[in-house]
C-alpha cells in the first residue's frame, strides 16, 4: 500500500506540474483520498489494538515476573513498531493528498 499510494502521489504531482488537470482529477482524487482513509482508519484501530495488548502484556509482565510474558511482550512489540511507522507514512501520505486535492481544486 505504501507503494501504491507513493506511486499515485508522484502521478498526481507529474499531473499538475504539466497542468493536466480536469474535473476527473478531481473526482479521482477524492475517491482514492476515500480509499486512503478507510486505510488510515483499519491501521488505527489494528495499532491501537496492538499498543494496548502491548501495554496489558508489559503490565502483566510486572506484576506476574513470568519470562513467557516478558517474550510475549517483546514479540508484540516487535509488530507494534513497524505498524507505528506504517501508520505515520500512510497518515503523512493522505496529508499529502489532502494538500495536492485542494491545490487541483482551486487551479481547475
Amino acid at each position: 500500500m505504501k507503494k501504491k499510494l507513493n506511486n499515485y502521489i508522484k502521478q498526481i504531482e507529474s499531473n499538475i506540474k504539466n497542468k493536466k488537470i480536469n474535473k476527473n482529477l478531481c473526482e479521482e482524487m477524492y475517491t482514492w483520498i476515500k480509499f486512503y482513509q478507510h486505510e488510515r482508519l483499519i491501521h488505527l484501530i489494528v495499532t491501537f489494538f496492538v499498543g494496548i495488548v502491548m501495554i496489558i502484556l508489559f503490565l502483566g509482565f510486572l506484576y506476574f515476573q513470568e519470562f513467557l510474558i516478558f517474550v510475549l511482550f517483546i514479540l508484540v512489540l516487535a509488530l507494534f513498531l513497524p505498524y507505528i511507522i506504517y501508520y505515520y507514512y500512510l497518515e503523512n501520505g493522505v496529508q499529502k493528498l489532502y494538500d495536492l486535492y485542494f491545490e487541483v481544486k482551486n487551479k481547475k
